[in-house]
């Protein structure tokens, strides 16, 4: 004949599922797990779909660069030449700036040296209304 069984084991009963929680506060905790589990399927398949979004952009990047370097017209170059344009400015202008005008020093900084670092041009620039 068969052994007696211990009174904890149960005949039927699969341990592979935990049986339902009694409380509400163990309801919720095992809700908040199974989200969980299920979140980490989810970041892997927005993953893998990023790494398509990314390869498609980086598709398109190159295109629109190879279809940009033709067109460089005089326009842009005289533009260039004038950003490039290397001027010299005073700290003690940039320090005048920052107290007066109440801007940061890079603020103050690129101020004057688009009005070629003279401090009165920049002031009325930057007081005086966009026309």
């Amino acid at each position: 004949m068969a052994e007696p069984q211990p009174a904890a084991v149960h005949e039927g009963v699969d341990d592979n599922h935990p049986a339902a929680p009694a409380s509400a506060e163990d309801r919720k905790a095992a809700a908040a797990l199974s989200s969980l589990e299920n979140r980490g399927e989810e970041d892997d398949a927005a993953a893998k779909k990023s790494d398509v979004d990314q390869k498609a952009l980086g598709e398109a990047m190159s295109r629109l660069e190879v279809a940009g370097k033709g067109k460089v017209t005089e326009e842009k170059k005289g533009a260039e030449a004038v950003k490039k344009k290397i001027v010299k400015v005073d700290q003690g202008d940039i320090a005048l700036l920052v107290e007066e005008l109440d801007l940061t020093k890079l603020k103050a900084t690129e101020l004057l040296r688009a009005h070629e670092g003279d401090a009165i041009k920049a002031m009325r620039a930057f007081v005086s209304p966009a026309a």
